[in-house]
């Protein structure tokens, strides 16, 4: 996928586990911490069982990577985590190290995306380099490690992994995270997962989000006008797509990974 295609301006426009008519599959009981009005910081985002579900089937399609078991957590609008699952029999079956790498780039993905405007983690690589225009933001919003490394670990990955309920910060820049969208345009939060390279962690992500169906994302900065990866042209390009671009993850060769990237689910828009 090398896009060269200058854009001038970016167009910014109950307790049961349900799937609704073009909702996404949520439980409305999802573990979380209340909010300060008293009601579920959670509300309207999927919970451990439809993540892991929807991670699960992502993670065994060809996603261009070494084909690994991932880390997969939700955050809230306020970085609250409210649901972490993995893959794999158990929870040595994944990195143990991409549980708290899933938690950081959901927190990104929320963090730096708006009502009218997502970027997905891949989105921000090339702008965090040394002269990128956003150089130093992997370095704020740091990871509350207290909550990442809590116990006990038999709980990680379950439905009462310690994280849950609990801010976990972090600022992550590279593939896997992406913000979550209702089809109301209302933004929920972020899905992060982590486990294999980064390429392959995106289009995982991609393809998580998409059977959730909280893909319907107004605008981002990619040539199709969404969060999806753009990957680094061999010129350099003076475009809106360069200026967001992510390396290619040659394991599995250029052409696969750029082909599986753009095969992608496309996402929803209001008026589908």
């Amino acid at each position: 996928m090398r896009h060269t295609k200058t854009r001038s301006a970016l167009t910014v426009l109950g307790a049961a586990v349900t799937l609704g008519a073009g909702g996404a599959l949520v439980s409305s009981t999802a573990t979380g911490q209340a909010n300060g009005n008293g009601g579920n910081a959670c509300a309207g985002l999927p919970d451990h069982a439809a993540l892991e579900s929807a991670l699960k089937a992502a993670q065994s399609e060809n996603n261009g990577g070494f084909g690994l078991h991932m880390w997969g957590s939700i955050v809230n609008r306020d970085g609250v985590v409210c649901a972490v699952a993995f893959t794999g029999g158990n929870r040595g079956d994944q990195w143990p190290g991409s549980r708290v790498i899933s938690a950081q780039k959901a927190n990104t993905a929320n963090a730096f995306s708006l009502p009218g405007l997502a970027l997905s983690t891949a989105n921000l690589w090339a702008a965090v380099q040394p002269g990128g225009s956003l150089y130093g933001l992997q370095h704020s919003n740091p990871v509350e490690t207290e909550v990442a490394y809590k116990g006990p670990p038999p709980n990680y990955g379950q439905s009462n992994d310690p994280m849950v309920g609990q801010r976990i910060g972090g600022v992550n820049v590279f593939g896997g995270g992406l913000a979550l969208y209702n089809q109301q345009g209302q933004l929920l939060g972020a899905v992060g997962v982590s486990g294999d390279t980064s390429c392959a962690d995106h289009n995982i992500a991609w393809r998580t989000r998409h059977t959730l169906r909280l893909d319907w994302v107004p605008a981002g900065v990619s040539a199709d006008n969404d969060d999806n990866i753009n990957y680094q042209d061999i010129v350099p390009d003076p475009s809106l797509e360069h200026d967001f671009s992510h390396p290619i993850c040659t394991i599995a060769g250029e052409d696969t990974v750029s082909n599986i990237s753009e095969s992608l689910p496309k996402v929803r828009r209001q008026e589908d």
